[in-house]
């Protein structure tokens, strides 16, 4: 039997519609053990489970957010107000977009907000990591190529970075690239450099022929030091397994050396979150780990990442992402989807169509930038 191929409408949709997914199945659960989240429900999470605490509104007062019941986390309202910047500019991003775009967006443009079950600022919902963004370029006039210097390092930066590894389907070192010079607004070491890694991986992702083992190779060919660690260990580890529930304390411990947070997950070393070489974001490996145990499968990729729990809403956003331009939409279970646009009341699907346009029009762009290029050296490099 003969397949059609996936197209960049495919794998665009497929993506963003697969991170969203997998944001909301890990929301509920973030922050939990494994064993603490078997504990609560009774058995591992395979659907969308409601909220961890029936009083969410006052259990913790730093986070009053309903996650849970399909609602998406600020991972897919990050994702989406970039995919806003690029439906703007329509062209490649830099740190300066950050400032004269996302900022603007985040502080001035009331949205729905699913986990405050309210209309309100994003910039009311995203945690401290994205309010940096606000005041670095907005209040300190920080240089957009350096305000991310003084951040916290974690994921914040690397988990909306799918639009880029989208804009720059098949071609993972132009994602890295520019996600390392959009994120400079955002974010230093290896939060800066895991959000190029991952927008590496979710371009390798959309190629024709490409599986988790590509994707992998794909990261790991600009990852540097601690990253680049931490992957190569996880991936070794994940290759062994072929179900993530034997897989989940292997890779936790394949992981734990190049962690910063510590075992704890709610109460960070005093090391945590500091920038280094020698360290990385916990998230992505996890996430290009549980892609390998489940063999590019988006439900096997997102379940191992939501169950894994600690920070499993951005680790199950990546994996989604990946797992979802690898399969294109028909990847993502069409029942889970359509919970969690009616839940958060998203449209999940204009984000996506927005997007492939732009990606379009840039690869043309980019054509007519590199013939012009091709044009000029030839001038040049030719003999007299």
């Amino acid at each position: 039997m003969t397949h059609t191929p996936l197209t960049l409408d495919d794998r665009v949709t497929g993506s963003l519609v697969g991170a969203a997914v997998g944001d909301a199945l890990g929301g509920p659960v973030e922050g939990w053990s494994p064993e603490r989240i078997v504990e609560r429900h009774g058995g591992r999470v395979h659907d969308i489970v409601g909220p961890w605490y029936e009083d969410w509104r006052t259990a913790r007062p730093i986070a009053p957010y309903h996650k849970g019941d399909g609602h998406v986390t600020d991972d897919t309202l990050m994702t989406h107000a970039l995919v806003r910047v690029y439906t703007a500019v329509r062209d490649h991003l830099d740190a300066y977009a950050v400032a004269e775009h996302l900022v603007p967006d985040l502080m001035s443009t009331p949205r729905w907000i699913p986990e405050l079950e309210a209309e309100a600022l994003p910039l009311q919902r995203v945690f401290l990591a994205e309010k940096w963004i606000v005041t670095r370029l907005h209040y300190a006039h920080a240089d957009p190529r350096e305000a991310g210097v003084g951040n916290i390092v974690n994921c914040g930066a690397a988990m909306y970075m799918a639009p880029v590894g989208l804009v720059n389907a098949g071609n993972p070192a132009a994602a890295y690239a520019e996600a390392l010079d959009i994120t400079g607004a955002h974010q230093s070491s290896y939060g800066r450099e895991a959000a190029g890694v991952f927008a590496a991986a979710v371009a390798a992702a959309c190629a024709p022929g490409a599986t988790a083992d590509s994707v992998v190779a794909a990261a790991l060919s600009p990852a540097k030091d601690g990253t680049r660690s931490a992957i190569e260990a996880v991936c070794e580890v994940a290759s062994r397994y072929r179900d993530f529930e034997s897989a989940l304390a292997p890779l936790r411990a394949a992981v734990a050396p190049y962690d910063s947070v510590g075992p704890d997950y709610r109460n960070p070393s005093l090391g945590a979150r500091r920038p280094s070489r020698l360290h990385s974001i916990e998230e992505l490996p996890i996430a290009l780990g549980m892609l390998l145990v489940g063999n590019g499968s988006y439900e096997t990729s997102v379940l191992g990442a939501v169950n894994y729990g600690r920070d499993c809403d951005s680790i199950a956003t990546m994996a989604g992402a990946i797992a979802g331009a690898l399969g294109g939409e028909a990847a993502v279970p069409a029942g889970w989807a359509k919970r969690v646009a009616e839940a958060s009341r998203l449209d999940l699907h204009a984000p996506a169509a927005e997007l492939a346009a732009v990606a379009r029009e840039v690869f043309a762009r980019d054509r007519d930038r590199r013939r012009a290029h091709e044009s000029a050296f030839a001038a040049m490099a030719s003999p007299r």
